[in-house]
């Protein structure tokens, strides 16, 4: 992934995580299960995978005080 894809995947990161605690978590399950986000619409696998993954780390600094309920 060159370093204008990480740009942009970083800028779609953004975008999810400000949608809220609660939503993130809820955007994790959709993508978990393969479902689409606006903010994935035109990703690759590979792509999704990196968001996916980063999404992840984000959230488990957030785990004790944001839970999925």
């Amino acid at each position: 992934m060159g370093p204008f894809d990480r740009y942009r995947l970083e800028a779609r990161l953004d975008a999810l995580c400000e949608k809220g605690c609660r939503q993130v978590w809820r955007d994790i399950e959709t993508l978990e299960q393969s479902g689409e986000l606006p903010e994935t619409r035109g990703l690759g696998q590979e792509e999704r995978r990196w968001l996916l993954r980063e999404l992840r780390q984000v959230m488990a600094v957030y785990a004790d005080r944001c839970s999925a309920v």
